[in-house]
């Protein structure tokens, strides 16, 4: 007998969402008639899972939903759930006290295609600004009947990746900011100081001439200030080339190759796409979903491309029939403890929670290894900064300090 995902509309006018096992959708939907249902859908639980699973979601017309305020509407959606009442009032008292216009229109619509019988992973995977773990979970909550639950368990998903996320901004704003104060200071002294001392320059006479320092850096700053027109537009259009680029596949993959061979950024990518895998891999894994499935959706986490590329191996592998673990070992870029710790969950038959263990034991390494990165960026700016100060410094005075020695208050006879 095959599974069927019906939704269904209940005398009291609730309605809910139902895995019903039949021969056939016809035999399903008829016997749930005749038990006073009035039923709106009958889909294949297979092809209801399959059809979340291609790539390559848009963003929803109606704007983009921030993270805080999905986090919100999750958390308040799984508490409502909690408190027993129906899904269709719960979506509609969320979305008449969101804070967010694009959450509201979203919403909005969510309700519109539950009432005419659409399941609510279809409604949400509809809008095409959610990730596929979620329309998954929720597809694995209605199958299981324990959808807050499945709520719950994301909702602690999202906290992490939402946390982990702050801490990455957080620790890496004051390195951007002394780049960009040195990008700022930079421009400055080289555009607007030095083209102003070299009138004094050409007042100065002394038997060796303008120091080289001073030469270089008069040389630099008056055909940068001369040429200022042209280079800017120029600079401007390469960079926006460049951005292009990048959000090219080819682009993605040269810069993701790039990271990869850094020597600390290499390292902390690594980890953190690992911690981030796990724990998407361990929510879907939890609301029943099988381990095939789960891989395909949770890989679409790896942002780094050339990861992403490595990990196209494991899916076929899976499908064969070989081991979770050694199908990661042939992707050949998670680390060795993880595979370890994998293997021994898989092999112990509680590969959930050691993904669990996996993803949180890579956010503390990861932690560490931002410290590195940051405790490593911030000298290294600051000694650009200086060595620049200093170069044009010396630029200044050297040739002042050359006259003055030379000069008739010098003491030399």
């Amino acid at each position: 007998m095959a599974e069927f995902i019906c939704r269904l509309g209940t005398p009291s006018g609730e309605v809910l969402t139902r895995v019903v096992e039949a021969t056939a959708a016809g035999e399903a939907k008829s016997r749930l008639e005749s038990e006073g249902f009035r039923v709106f859908t009958v889909s294949n639980a297979e092809r209801g899972l399959s059809a979340i699973l291609p790539s390559g979601a848009a963003r929803s017309k109606k704007g983009r939903v921030k993270a805080g305020d999905f986090l919100l509407f999750n958390q308040q959606l799984s508490a409502l759930l909690r408190a027993g009442i129906p899904v269709l009032q719960s979506i509609n008292l969320l979305k008449n006290r969101s804070g967010s216009s694009a959450l509201r229109g979203i919403l909005a619509d969510v309700e519109e295609k539950i009432k005419s019988g659409v399941p609510l992973s279809d409604a949400f995977e509809a809008q095409g600004a959610f990730p596929k773990i979620y329309t998954a979970s929720l597809l694995a909550g209605e199958k299981s009947g324990a959808l807050d639950d499945v709520l719950a368990r994301f909702v602690d998903y999202l906290k992490r990746n939402v946390g982990v996320s702050r801490k990455l901004r957080g620790a890496l704003a004051y390195p951007l900011f002394l780049l960009v104060a040195a990008t700022f200071m930079v421009a400055f002294l080289t555009l607007y100081i030095v083209p102003r001392m070299s009138d004094l320059f050409k007042g100065l006479s002394t038997n060796q001439g303008l120091p080289f320092v001073t030469v270089v850096v008069l040389t630099f700053s008056t055909t940068i200030a001369s040429n200022i027109w042209w280079l800017l537009p120029m600079v401007l259009v390469l960079v926006f080339s460049l951005v292009v680029w990048l959000r090219t596949p080819n682009g993605k993959l040269t810069l993701g190759r790039f990271l990869l061979k850094l020597p600390i950024v290499g390292t902390l990518i690594r980890q953190m796409t690992t911690a981030q895998l796990a724990r998407s891999l361990s929510t879907l894994l939890s609301g029943g979903i099988t381990v095939p499935d789960a891989w395909n959706i949770a890989s679409e986490s790896i942002n780094n491309f050339e990861l992403r590329r490595r990990s196209l191996t494991v899916l076929p592998l899976i499908r064969e029939g070989r081991l979770f673990t050694e199908s990661l070992e042939k992707a050949n870029w998670m680390p060795e403890l993880a595979l370890d710790m994998i293997g021994i969950g898989e092999k112990s038959g509680s590969l959930r929670e050691m993904l669990d263990e996996v993803a949180n034991f890579y956010d503390a390494e990861s932690e560490v290894k931002l410290e590195q990165l940051t405790t490593l960026l911030e000298p290294v700016i600051l000694v650009f900064m200086a060595g620049i100060v200093i170069t044009i410094l010396l630029a200044i005075y050297l040739p002042i300090i050359n006259t003055i020695s030379s000069g008739p208050f010098s003491g030399k006879r």
